[in-house]
């Protein structure tokens, strides 16, 4: 049974170490990096031949790759919608100034970078209908999300740590495409997003290991709980003009796995790296039912495995209305 006095006094004892951690995994804005390190300045009088290079260069990005960035970007772009729900988690007292709240901010203003820049690079790029762009983002923040997690900390930091796992492994290796094709610019960009999304992970990745630590069993069985409902990416509402709710995410995801951005096989992985990380074979003082939860968890990335090697990724192409060509 959730006992949501129990959760907080857990979220109490994590958030009397914010200073601590938010020193370890977070940046100051006046020593991090900012979206103007990494694009054309405007003041420059090279400025219009910076940009010319960059359409130059971005017009040789494969549609479906491109296709993904921008659906990175609008995701990226969400964030009101990722705040607010990190906000009403038990345990979180948005009147405080000091810890979750600080954190949540935080947080929220070194990732609003990453939709900013994306957003100015495909602005210039001279390929992305930018009003289409805009009209999924406003739909994608008014729809939100439903990630099976209500207001449960426990929930919610599995996710976090999945999720931001998830996310630096699909700018890494659009950055990695993009290199290839001698696109350094784009992918300095996205090796800076993703080195941000790796750090945030390890910073989920270390509230849930303090909670296992705190509350082994009730840690456990919200590990399986999301595991079983499936870690549902924060887009999947993703929409395009006159759509439906949701209809394009899945032309979204099947251009994200044709390229191999992000794939079946890393959903297995990262679920791996999560079983290590937090050292599950190990945890102790488990009650009968969390060690049937674990049971549960060792268990599943061989029948994750199985799964994926029998699916088959579509190859129909659609025809985004974000992209011009």
């Amino acid at each position: 049974m959730y006992d949501i006095n129990h959760r907080r006094e857990v979220m109490q004892i994590l958030g009397n170490s914010m200073d601590e951690l938010l020193d370890k995994f977070l940046v100051s804005p006046d020593k991090n990096w900012q979206p103007t390190d990494m694009l054309p300045n405007s003041n420059s009088p090279d400025f219009l031949e910076e940009v010319k290079e960059l359409q130059e260069l971005a017009m040789e990005i494969d549609y479906d790759l491109f296709a993904v960035l921008i659906g990175d970007t609008i995701t990226e772009e969400a964030l009101p919608t990722y705040q607010s729900w990190l906000m009403g988690l038990d345990g979180v007292d948005q009147g405080e100034k000091k810890g979750w709240t600080q954190w949540i901010r935080a947080w929220t203003a070194e990732e609003n970078r990453h939709g900013d820049m994306l957003n100015k690079y495909l602005y210039l790029s001279g390929r992305v209908n930018m009003k289409e762009m805009e009209i999924s983002t406003q739909y994608l923040i008014g729809d939100g999300f439903d990630i099976h997690t209500a207001t449960d900390p426990y929930k919610n930091f599995v996710y976090t740590s999945f999720q931001e796992i998830a996310t630096n492994v699909s700018h890494r290796r659009v950055g990695q495409f993009v290199n290839k094709q001698g696109n350094k610019q784009l992918a300095k960009m996205c090796s800076f997003v993703a080195a941000d999304e790796a750090r945030h992970g390890t910073a989920y990745k270390e509230f849930v290991r303090r909670i296992f630590e705190l509350d082994p069993s009730e840690m456990m069985l919200a590990f399986q709980f999301m595991m079983k409902k499936k870690i549902t990416m924060p887009a999947h509402f993703l929409r395009e003009s006159g759509e439906n709710i949701g209809e394009v995410y899945t032309y979204f995801s099947e251009a994200a796995q044709r390229t191999k951005v992000y794939t079946s096989a890393d959903y297995i992985d990262i679920l791996k790296s999560l079983l290590k990380d937090w050292d599950i074979t190990n945890i102790k003082g488990l009650n009968d039912k969390a060690e049937k939860a674990r049971d549960y968890i060792m268990a599943l990335p061989d029948r994750l495995q199985k799964v994926s090697e029998r699916s088959i990724i579509p190859q129909r192409h659609h025809s985004f209305k974000w992209l011009m060509r």
